[in-house]
């Protein structure tokens, strides 16, 4: 698997000019969209903002009130401050971690992050059951996966943006272009809510930027053993476009840039899932055989 890019740090130092605070503020609004794989003109839509303006806004020329970063963050889903340059470290609960790592040695560190991770293991173990989510950009091969896998454990196979347009009565396309991205969402989360209240076990295949809502992400985290089916980006493009859906290209000749961007903005949000599989020059009997190998032990009981 390509190593993981890290992203420029969010601190703004003491001092720096009202530009550079301002092309920050731009560069994690372009962020926060990236995550969510919305175009600038869905994110102006859904904020009632000018696509003009909110241009601006991420070329770091605009300077937006209060009210304009409200809308922006409620449209993205997430907390305004998450938009907002740090000064002075997080929101409280994490600027306390954080302070506290901080005096711990380095030495220490791994011990004190392997506690972490037993105890919210012990403490979400249970509530996975035998349900397997798989989490990643489209083209990895989650769909392809998820059904050879549900089919051998014989377990249903569930596809989370079919159940979605099943529930909506029309194609996740159009109940986006209809109602927008945060409708989209709701329907997402409520029919994720269902399928693990009526499955304890399942294999669930879930659209690429579910990521992008923190609250329904931490949901399937927590009630699904999930893995992250990835690739390199050009064989994310080509097995979409491999399927016959062209889309991505169509009107877009920054397709794979964007498509690049994306990815960065969700990796580390990926790489939260309990394993990760690397399908970039894999066939499909390769991928699938390491696949039942990762997911034997969740299996068992």
């Amino acid at each position: 698997m390509a190593t993981a890019k890290t992203l420029p740090s969010r601190d703004i130092e003491p001092g720096r000019s009202d530009t550079a605070f301002a092309g920050e503020i731009g560069r994690m609004v372009r962020l926060g969209r990236a995550r969510r794989g919305m175009s600038r003109r869905q994110l102006a839509e859904e904020s009632a903002t000018s696509e003009r303006y909110l241009a601006q806004i991420e070329s770091g020329e605009g300077n937006p009130s209060v009210l304009v970063m409200r809308a922006i963050a409620d449209a993205l889903e997430m907390p305004i401050v998450e938009l907002l340059p740090r000064a002075g470290g997080s929101q409280a609960a994490y600027a306390r971690i954080i302070d506290m790592l901080g005096r711990v040695p380095r030495g220490d560190l791994p011990a004190i992050a392997d506690m972490i991770e037993r105890q919210i293991g012990r403490a979400t173990a249970a509530d996975r059951g035998r349900r397997i989510a798989l989490v990643g950009l489209r083209g990895g091969g989650k769909s392809t996966l998820g059904r050879l896998l549900a089919e051998k454990l014989g377990v249903p196979f569930i596809e989370l943006d079919r159940m979605v347009e099943q529930e909506y009565g029309a194609s996740t396309q159009l109940l986006i272009e209809m109602s927008g991205v945060a409708t989209f969402k709701r329907h997402e989360r409520a029919c994720l809510e269902r399928v693990v209240a009526e499955h304890e076990a399942a294999v669930i295949a879930t659209a690429g930027g579910i990521v992008s809502n923190a609250d329904t992400y931490g949901f399937l985290l927590r009630h699904a053993h999930t893995v992250w089916i990835s690739a390199q980006p050009d064989e994310h493009m080509g097995r979409v476009m491999k399927q016959g859906d062209f889309r991505p290209m169509a009107h877009n000749r920054q397709a794979m840039a964007d498509l690049v961007t994306i990815l960065d903005s969700r990796r580390a949000d990926y790489a939260r899932a309990e394993a990760t599989l690397d399908t970039a020059g894999q066939g499909i009997e390769q991928s699938f055989a390491r696949l039942r190998r990762i997911v034997a032990p969740w299996m068992k009981g």
